[in-house]
């Protein structure tokens, strides 16, 4: 057994607390049983083996109103992937590659901003990991429909040759092609097919890598017949297409958290404690900072349609003091 499993295991219990009450403890527990670890211990071991100075892929981003406009993203994502670039960058000097709707491309620059990413072009980026000097990341557009979406695929794999595939609280499409949210409703319309370039890494053999929270994002496949028994609207015919809202692409490892932000929060102090480096703990201020950050530049409250600074209609300083007790566990293992 680890040396880092009893931190982990209580990393993954505190994450996993279904707060919201969606059905997430039955994914953990078919998810945790699959990885034969703690989850978030799991994508740590897997972060800390690709190469130093590697390539990451890393996806997040919802337009979580998309029939009304394309540029009405969720905050629940942007902070934890944020947070985990950063963290990649700290323990191994990665070039990150973020991938995203075009439309949401301004608040996440703002977003890994404040959590102390600088946003350049590839060259910059590739440069900065080389020689560690600056912890950057680079954003990238990828297309809406289903065509441009598979060919970008192939063609963003073999200019990136990424090491690893990472995603966050990104929705992937159900058995019939159609991306619903949580409560059963399309909202495909300006939705880049990401789950199209992820699905074609698992192809190729690159190590993946997904967070998620309700059944409908990318990675929930590797535990679908689960999703189906224990989400709302994910049982087949739940849903207009004769489907559920459960999403098909799989994962090599699926971080589950009852608030996807939650689970990355988790993963950085795993990985924090493989390191013994603090920096890597993703700690209160941050998430305080980073929440107002996300407010500030118009990222939504999902849940309850707003924007404010509660994700996924949890209020902030629960998430402030879940963050504060995730490095409480991790402090008690660090010198």
């Amino acid at each position: 057994m680890s040396e880092f499993a009893k931190y982990d295991d209580r990393l993954d219990r505190l994450v996993n607390l279904d707060l919201g009450n969606r059905g997430i403890e039955p994914l953990y527990e078919a998810s945790r049983e699959l990885a034969g670890q703690a989850l978030c211990g799991a994508a740590a071991d897997m972060l800390f083996a690709i190469p130093h100075g590697g390539t990451a892929i890393v996806t997040t981003g919802s337009v979580s109103r998309a029939w009304l406009s394309p540029e009405l993203g969720e905050n629940d994502g942007p902070s934890g992937a944020a947070a985990l670039i950063r963290a990649l960058w700290l323990a191994r000097q990665a070039t990150c590659i973020l991938v995203i709707e075009e439309t949401l491309i301004p608040p996440m620059t703002a977003t890994l901003q404040a959590c102390g990413v600088a946003v350049t072009d590839l060259e910059t980026t590739r440069k900065a990991s080389a020689d560690g000097t600056m912890a950057c990341a680079t954003l990238v557009a990828y297309p809406v429909t289903d065509a441009e979406g598979r060919a970008a695929a192939h063609d963003m794999l073999a200019h990136y040759k990424p090491d690893i595939m990472m995603s966050t609280e990104r929705v992937g499409r159900n058995e019939n092609g159609i991306y619903y949210n949580m409560r059963g409703r399309d909202y495909g319309m300006g939705r880049a097919r990401i789950d199209m370039l992820f699905d074609a890494a698992m192809a190729q053999g690159v190590p993946t890598l997904a967070v998620g929270d309700g059944g409908n994002e990318i990675g929930m496949g590797l535990v679908s017949e689960v999703v189906k028994t224990s989400v709302p609207f994910a049982a087949p015919g739940d849903c207009a297409c004769g489907g559920g809202i459960g999403a098909v692409s799989g994962a090599d490892i699926l971080m589950t958290a009852a608030v996807s932000n939650w689970g990355c929060t988790a993963i950085c102090a795993a990985m924090a404690l493989r390191t013994g480096d603090k920096r890597l703990i993703h700690t209160p201020e941050m998430e305080a900072r980073l929440l107002e950050v996300m407010t500030t530049n118009g990222l939504i409250n999902s849940a309850d349609g707003l924007i404010d600074s509660h994700v996924d209609g949890i209020k902030d300083t629960t998430h402030i003091a879940l963050t504060e007790m995730a490095q409480a566990i991790t402090r008690k293992a660090l010198p």
